[in-house]
């Protein structure tokens, strides 16, 4: 169901919000967590969200202290791991949703949910953290993952166009996918083979040999670091989504904020934690690594599960591929230039530039 067509409110037509939240969603994962909270009283509702920030953020705060753990004792910097470990855990939700999304017929759905992701990720969480406290940035770690994410994106909108797709319709073919997949492989391998060369490694500082058993113990500690942020957020936005609705939010509003924010929330959380507690460059890496994951891994697959390809909706030419390229743009300016800071101000136009674009979909909601 498009979001434009979509009737008025569902509980205004007798339905639970467990229902029309499916309506919504036409399928998600999170429909055994919405039958189990839908006959909640709000109270009730609100204590579960609670109790899921809570877990959210204890999960994120394991989550970054492992990482960075991981990294002193690999001697791999904050960036790269942020952009590869990190990165490719809280980067699972929206792997399941869309790859969920293709095979059961839903590929815009599909190419949606990784594109909105990739603009929310830079223009609202990076903006976030940013205004929070300014985010120092190891620009050396960034560089070349900076520009696999600005070409990674530019590949998903240039072959996205109808001029490559067969009778003239956008659609992101399944060799496409293919080829986005085996470019993951070369990223991912690439980038821990780089961080073997980094400057980190010719450190003479702390050189004593740490046991395997700590660096796994570390490893498995960032896992359920990574589980647990993942588990909170599956708990978290649903019940918000039911309690909105329980007090009157209408329906359309909840589509085209609290569905389509929800599986960036782990993003969310751990870009935001990092960068208060001073591991802005772990943060950044994070974001520029979920990015890369959204194009490379997240459609890749989705495409590469779909013998017919993604086709590309008209909307996406004239909202979501623009707005994406001028985000994704205004980031790498900023994190380019002379000071190795994303300072205040360069946040708030990543935020700014996020809710323009939030305002372009609720006005395609409501027209």
């Amino acid at each position: 169901m498009r979001l434009r067509e979509m009737p008025n409110p569902a509980i205004k037509q007798g339905l639970g919000a467990a229902e029309a939240i499916h309506e919504i969603k036409e399928m998600e994962m999170e429909d055994l967590v919405l039958g189990i909270i839908n006959p909640m009283p709000v109270i009730v509702l609100l204590a579960i969200i609670g109790i899921s920030l809570f877990t959210l953020s204890k999960g994120a705060d394991l989550l970054i202290d492992e990482a960075v753990a991981v990294s002193g004792y690999l001697r791999v910097p904050k960036a790269i791991i942020g952009a590869t470990i990190v990165s490719l855990g809280t980067t699972l939700p929206e792997l399941s949703v869309s790859t969920m999304a293709a095979i059961q017929g839903s590929p815009d759905m599909a190419l949606g949910n990784a594109v909105g992701s990739i603009i929310a990720n830079t223009g609202l969480i990076i903006g976030l953290a940013a205004v929070l406290r300014p985010i120092d940035i190891d620009r050396g770690s960034i560089r070349i993952q900076g520009w696999v994410k600005m070409i990674s994106a530019g590949l998903l909108i240039a072959f996205s166009l109808p001029v490559f797709s067969p009778g003239g319709a956008g659609t992101i073919s399944q060799e496409m996918g293919f080829i986005f997949v085996a470019m993951l492989a070369a990223y991912m391998y690439w980038s821990f083979r780089e961080s073997r060369k980094s400057s980190y490694l010719s450190s003479d500082e702390d050189n004593d040999e740490v046991p395997k058993s700590e660096i796994i113990k570390r490893f498995l500690l960032m896992a359920v670091g990574m589980a647990i942020v993942i588990f909170s957020s599956k708990i978290l936005i649903p019940t918000v989504e039911v309690t909105a609705l329980k007090v009157g939010v209408p329906k359309s509003i909840i589509a085209a904020t609290l569905v389509a924010f929800g599986t960036s929330l782990p993003e969310l959380t751990t870009a935001v934690k990092a960068a208060l507690r001073g591991h802005g460059d772990l943060a950044v890496g994070n974001i520029i690594g979920a990015d890369i994951l959204n194009v490379l891994f997240v459609i890749g697959v989705s495409a590469a599960v779909t013998p017919e390809g993604l086709l590309v909706p008209p909307i996406f030419y004239r909202v979501h591929f623009p707005a994406m390229a001028i985000i994704l743009l205004t980031f790498r300016f900023v994190t380019i230039n002379k000071g190795s800071r994303i300072r205040r101000w360069e946040g708030a136009l990543l935020i700014a530039l996020y809710l323009a674009y939030l305002g372009m979909n609720l006005t395609n909601v409501i027209s």
